[in-house]
């Protein structure tokens, strides 16, 4: 994370400039800039398995609680106001979204945004049918390549994050924790937060160690994501 996250970066330690690891890391934010910035299309919301998109490319996605900010960090990674929808209201992504990225680039991706989790607003059979596709969805896609797992940085862990987490241990789904809205901390709370969930999160077998500190705001963590979405791809 940039100097201006002030005390985030540490959490996740990381190679420095110089020698073969440097040069890796140079070049997969590269791949990762252009791949970002480059088109961005809605490709179908899907409700049901039947309807996702053939798995002719590699698949990251996107989940985490309602209002973790979800949208707001698709849309600033690939630097649009709307490509994802943001609202206030819990559980408004209904569906599995897709997004087609990469293309003309040998590195074409699908970013697929999850329906929220912890949405106490809406009817119960709508949530269970939500929640029994998704769960489905990570267990058997064969062209999923890692779930980034949003995290809310005020408030960290919570249980139905952990029920996540647990879940996809158990299904052998690779997994990585991003914290969003870490501008709305305190700069002496910055750090402390991150080290509580990299060691909340180190029982987890398919949880990733690194854990990326954002904001889309303040457009902090943005490049490193990018870049472990590249390295994913690469």
């Amino acid at each position: 994370m940039p100097a201006s996250a002030d005390g985030a970066a540490g959490a996740n330690g990381g190679a420095g400039d110089d020698g073969p690891d440097g040069d890796r890391d140079a070049r997969l934010a590269d791949i990762g800039r252009r791949l970002f910035a480059g088109q961005a299309d809605f490709v179908k919301g899907a409700v049901s398995l039947d309807t996702l998109p053939p798995p002719d490319r590699p698949e990251i996605a996107f989940a985490g609680r309602s209002n973790v900010g979800k949208s707001s960090l698709l849309n600033a990674l690939t630097g649009r106001k709307a490509l994802a929808r943001t609202s206030n209201t819990p559980g408004r992504t209904q569906e599995l979204n897709y997004f087609r990225l990469g293309d003309g680039m040998d590195l074409p991706l699908y970013v697929v945004d999850l329906p929220g989790y912890g949405y106490a607003r809406v009817e119960r059979k709508q949530v269970e049918r939500w929640t029994r596709l998704v769960k489905t969805y990570l267990r058997g896609r064969p062209s999923l390549r890692r779930v980034m797992l949003l995290i809310d940085a005020r408030h960290g862990l919570k249980a139905n994050d952990r029920e996540i987490m647990t879940m996809l241990d158990e299904a052998a789904v690779n997994y990585q924790l991003v914290l969003t809205k870490m501008d709305k901390l305190k700069v002496s709370e910055r750090a402390a937060i991150a080290a509580r969930v990299a060691a909340q999160a180190a029982g987890h077998v398919a949880c990733h160690p690194v854990i990326l500190p954002t904001s889309s705001e303040k457009d902090w963590g943005l490049g490193d994501l990018k870049a472990d979405i590249a390295g994913l791809l690469a």
